[in-house]
């Protein structure tokens, strides 16, 4: 008996070497700027200097555009539902915290019988009882630490979700703005072609033209026409999906112009490291692996024993089968040992499953950091292509508008047919629309790469309970290994 509790006692301090060790960030996730950045970012990011900590004010000053993200900030559904998960979480990490305290209850009880119609006999006890599991082999803090975890990753998903939704009504009000300018081009040169296809039958009733320029004129007019339908569609459409993140009925939006926006001109991407502290469904991926990190050590700790004492005080007129008048105090004490032996392998199996998970949660974690790295990438691509494409579009929208008066006269004086007219007319209508939409993708790229680098997270001394630092290693900051 004294060698087989030996070694079970040996089995038990050896074999549970691992279910006290703490959480660090696994050596597989790339944080090298040659891994994660490529050309232009790789270049700009040279320095800890980071567009993505800028306060989405001073990124955004629009004041139509600031007012609707400040509405938004606190009236949408989804922000606020994110929020009452932090609030979820915290309230079970305040549980797991006092599993460590000793759990009292208050059962009292009484009773009356009475043997062949004799006297009745009434008894009573008046007990208060306590339970207290001692954590030894790592139960208790295990499961702290994975609620933890939890409370971290609802506070980084309620961050991303405030990131996603600044970045969303940014790029649906310069969606609009777009759809504006692009309608004021269509409806200007729908009055344009107008006034072009009276011309065109006037001249047909001088003599001067066929019945087959005026048709194809009035069928480019009715392009036109169909052209400003479809983008007033749009703006409607859009405009009830800003009011879906306003959370409000749908309605017109306040808007400023296009033209008059102004963006950054200074992008710095920061170095690579950031992206694991400042992107939060970066920081919600790592806290799922470290809840998954703990929930194995749960599962490991759950195949040794579990040592609970347990007492109880009260009183009672009860003393075996006598009962006595008045009560007397009574007082019981208890421990019990708990140790699992055979349970048709099921601590195994979840201890297998919580293995499996935790390297599901890896694999996720490092396939969001690779995919953060791409979406900077991509952002400040897009960025840096239309800023170059721009001044080439107004040249050739300049470049048009001088064809289209040009041919204008030309076929004023008979050196040119009205076809000419029209091709160049149709080619400036197309180069302005298109110059408008490289605008529309400079101004996005600029949005994107705010969000790709974490913009948005709410920080400083009016933060909430989102915004608090999120500890990674069990000691106050992140470790890497």
């Amino acid at each position: 008996m004294k060698r087989t509790i030996l070694a079970a006692m040996a089995m038990l301090i050896f074999g549970g070497c691992g279910i006290y060790t703490k959480y660090s960030r696994p050596e597989e996730v790339d944080t090298d700027a040659g891994e994660l950045f490529r050309g232009e970012a790789a270049i700009m990011s040279d320095s800890t200097r980071n567009f993505g900590d800028e306060e989405w004010q001073k990124v955004f000053t629009d004041p139509y555009l600031q007012s609707l993200i400040d509405s938004a900030l606190v009236r949408n559904t989804d922000l606020r539902t994110a929020r009452l998960r932090i609030t979820e979480a915290e309230a079970s990490l305040k549980a797991a915290k006092l599993a460590y305290v000793p759990s009292f209850s208050f059962a009292p009880n009484g009773g009356v019988s009475s043997f062949d119609y004799g006297k009745a006999q009434y008894t009573y006890s008046v007990p208060v009882t306590a339970s207290w599991q001692l954590d030894i082999f790592g139960q208790l803090t295990n499961a702290k630490r994975r609620t933890q975890a939890l409370v971290e990753g609802s506070r980084a998903y309620a961050q991303a979700v405030r990131t996603q939704l600044v970045a969303s009504v940014a790029n649906t009000y310069y969606t609009l703005l777009m759809l504006d300018a692009q309608l004021d081009i269509a409806e200007q040169t729908s009055e344009n072609w107008f006034e072009n296809l009276e011309t065109m039958r006037l001249l047909k009733d001088a003599g001067m033209t066929n019945e087959a320029s005026v048709r194809q004129t009035e069928a480019n007019y009715y392009s036109v026409r169909t052209m400003v339908h479809d983008l007033r569609e749009q703006i409607f459409v859009t405009e009830n999906a800003m009011s879906s993140m306003l959370c409000q009925t749908p309605q017109h939006i306040e808007r400023g112009v296009l033209a008059g926006q102004t963006m950054p001109e200074e992008l710095h991407t920061g170095v690579p490291v950031q992206l694991l502290s400042n992107r939060p469904d970066v920081a919600y991926a790592e806290d799922t692996l470290m809840q998954a990190f703990y929930a194995t050590n749960e599962a490991r700790a759950a195949m040794y024993p579990r040592l609970t004492l347990s007492g109880s005080a009260g009183w009672t007129n009860t003393a075996g089968s006598a009962i006595v008048n008045p009560g007397s105090l009574l007082l019981s004490a208890a421990a019990s040992l708990l140790q699992p032996i055979f349970q048709n392998g099921a601590l195994r199996a979840q201890l297998k499953i919580a293995k499996a998970q935790q390297e599901q949660a890896m694999l996720s974690f490092r396939q969001t950091v690779l995919n953060a790295g791409n979406e900077v990438n991509e952002a400040l691509e897009q960025y840096q292509t239309a800023r170059e494409k721009r001044e080439l579009f107004e040249k050739q929208v300049e470049a048009l508008e001088a064809a289209v008066e040009n041919t204008q006269l030309l076929m004023e004086h008979g050196s040119s047919t009205y076809l000419e007219v029209l091709t160049a007319q149709q080619s400036l209508l197309s180069a302005q629309i298109s110059m408008i939409e490289n605008r529309f993708d400079e101004i996005q790229g600029v949005v994107n790469l705010y969000q790709a680098l974490g913009g948005g997270r709410e920080t400083g001394e009016g933060a909430d309970t989102a915004a608090k630092p999120i500890n990674r290693d069990g000691k106050g900051t992140k470790r890497m290994r």
